[in-house]
C-alpha cells in the first residue's frame, strides 16, 4: 500500500470539508451587517440565517443519488462548484432574494458535501487507518471554520461593506478545490458495485491494498452477494435497522449539545455574557483554534482508543461544561472571561468526540449497497436538526434565557452519555465488509 497516495486522495476530499466548515462560520460575522444593510426584519433575518442550513437539509436529501449515480469524484466536481457560485453570488448580490438564493446554493453544497466525502474516503482507506483519513474531513470543517473567523476578523476592519468581501474569499479555495479533484480517482468500491469495472476498480485498489489486492476484490463481491441475499440493499429493512436507529441517534446528539447555536451565533453568546463586538470577535477566533486543536488531537486517538471511548470521555466533558456556561448565567456571573473558557472547554470536548467521530462513524456502520443512502440518512438528520436549533436559538433565548437554554443542551448531552454506554458498538480496526460483525443483534 502507498500510504502517501491514499493520504493524498483523502486530502484534496477532504478540502471539501474546509468548504463546509468555512461556509457554516463565516456567515456568523457578516450577519449582523446583512440585516442592517436591507433594514430586514426579525423574520427576514432568521432566514437569512438559516436558508444556508435549508439549502443543505436539500443537499444531505439528494446527496445518495448523485453518489451512486454519477459517481463520488462526479458529484465533489459538482460541490465544488457550488461553493463558488454561492461565494461570488452572495458578495455580488444586489438584494434580498439574490442574496439568499446563493447562501441557499451553498447550503446544497455543504449537505452533498457532507455525504460523498465521508464515503469516499472511507472507501478508499485502509481498515487500520479509517478513522483518521476520514477524520480529515472534519479536521478540515474546523479548519474552515477556524479560518472563516479570522477573516472575518481582520476583514472585519474594513467598513460597513466588508461582509462581502468576508462571503467572496470563499470563491479562492472553492477554485482550488475543483482543479484538485481532476487528480484523485474514482472510489474503486463504487466503480465496482455500481458500474461492475472491476479492472479499473482493481488497479485502483491495487494502489491501496498491495498484495492483498484480490483477496480485497473478492470480499467485496462477496460481501455485496450476502447483502442482496438478506434483503442488505434496502436502507430500510430489517437487516438494517440497528446501523439505521444509531445514524439517526448519533446525528440528534450532535446537534442537540447545541454546537451550531454557538458556531453561528458565536458573537451574539459573547455580547449577552458582557463583551464588546471586537472582543465578541476575537472571542470567536479562540473558540475556532480551540475547535481545531482538539479536532486534531482526536483524529490522532480515534484508530487507537476508539470512536466509542472518546464519545464516552466528550460526553462527560459536555455535560460539565455546559452546566457550568447554564450556571454562569443563573447567578449573573457573566462578567470577565468565566462564560468565553467554559465555551471553550465545551467546544473542546465536542471537537474530541462528537466532532470527531460523526462522519467517521456515520460513514462505517452501513453495508456497501446502501453507504450513500445509509449516510444520507445520517447526514440528512444532523442538518434538520442544525437547522431546527439554528432557527429556533434567538428565539429560545428571547423566552427561557441562557441559564435554562444552555440547561436544555446539558440534559441532551446525558442522553448521549446513556447512549454511548447502552447502544453505540466500536468499529475501529474492523473492514467496512467485517463492520456487520460489530452490529449487535436487535
Amino acid at each position: 500500500m502507498n500510504k502517501n497516495t491514499v493520504l493524498a486522495w483523502s486530502f484534496v476530499v477532504a478540502l471539501g470539508g474546509f468548504l463546509f466548515g468555512f461556509d457554516t462560520a463565516v456567515i456568523s460575522g457578516a450577519e449582523k451587517a446583512v440585516q442592517l444593510f436591507w433594514s430586514l426584519s426579525e423574520f427576514q433575518h432568521g432566514l437569512t440565517m438559516a436558508i444556508a442550513l435549508i439549502g443543505t437539509v436539500v443537499g444531505a436529501a439528494m446527496g445518495a443519488y448523485p453518489s451512486d449515480k454519477l459517481g463520488r469524484k462526479t458529484t465533489l466536481f459538482l460541490v465544488a462548484a457550488l461553493y463558488f457560485f454561492s461565494a461570488i453570488g452572495t458578495a455580488l448580490a444586489q438584494d434580498w432574494n439574490t442574496f439568499i438564493l446563493f447562501r441557499f446554493l451553498g447550503g446544497i453544497g455543504v449537505g452533498v458535501s457532507s455525504v460523498t466525502a465521508p464515503i469516499y474516503i472511507s472507501e478508499i482507506s485502509p481498515a487500520k487507518s479509517r478513522g483518521k483519513l476520514v477524520g480529515l474531513f472534519q479536521f478540515n470543517v474546523v479548519l474552515g471554520i477556524l479560518v472563516a473567523y479570522l477573516s472575518n476578523y481582520f476583514i472585519g476592519q474594513g467598513g460597513e461593506e466588508s461582509w462581502r468581501w468576508m462571503l467572496g474569499v470563499q470563491a479562492f479555495p472553492s477554485l482550488i478545490f475543483f482543479i484538485l479533484i481532476f487528480f484523485v480517482p474514482e472510489s474503486p468500491r463504487w466503480l465496482l458495485l455500481h458500474r461492475g469495472k472491476k479492472e479499473e476498480a482493481t488497479a485502483i485498489m491495487q494502489k491501496i491494498s498491495g498484495e492483498q489486492v484480490d483477496n480485497d476484490i473478492e470480499l467485496i463481491l462477496k460481501n455485496q452477494q450476502e447483502s442482496q441475499g438478506k434483503g442488505e440493499s434496502r436502507l430500510f429493512s430489517k437487516a438494517n435497522r440497528f446501523p439505521v436507529i444509531l445514524a439517526i441517534l448519533f446525528a440528534v446528539f450532535n446537534q442537540v449539545s447545541g454546537i451550531n447555536a454557538i458556531i453561528y451565533y458565536a458573537p451574539r453568546v459573547f455580547e449577552m455574557a458582557g463583551l464588546g463586538a471586537q472582543s465578541s470577535l476575537l472571542s470567536t477566533v479562540g473558540i475556532g483554534l480551540v475547535n481545531f486543536i482538539f479536532t486534531l488531537i482526536a483524529i490522532n486517538f480515534i484508530d487507537k482508543v476508539g470512536r466509542r471511548k472518546l464519545m464516552f470521555i466528550g460526553s462527560i466533558g459536555l455535560i460539565v461544561s455546559l452546566s457550568l456556561v447554564s450556571y454562569a448565567f443563573f447567578s449573573g456571573n457573566t462578567e470577565g472571561i468565566a462564560v468565553t473558557l467554559y465555551l471553550m472547554v465545551f467546544i473542546a470536548f465536542f471537537a474530541f468526540s462528537q466532532g470527531a467521530v460523526i462522519w467517521v462513524f456515520i460513514s462505517e456502520i452501513f453495508p456497501n449497497d446502501v453507504r450513500a443512502k445509509g449516510q444520507t440518512l445520517g447526514s440528512l438528520t444532523h442538518w434538520v436538526m442544525a437547522a431546527i436549533i439554528t432557527f429556533s436559538f434567538p428565539a429560545l433565548t428571547e423566552l427561557l434565557g441562557g441559564a435554562y437554554t444552555f440547561m436544555i443542551f446539558a440534559g441532551c448531552m446525558v442522553l448521549q452519555l446513556v447512549y454511548v454506554w447502552k447502544l453505540m458498538p466500536e468499529t475501529k480496526g474492523k473492514s467496512l465488509e467485517d463492520m456487520g460483525d460489530a452490529m449487535p443483534l436487535h
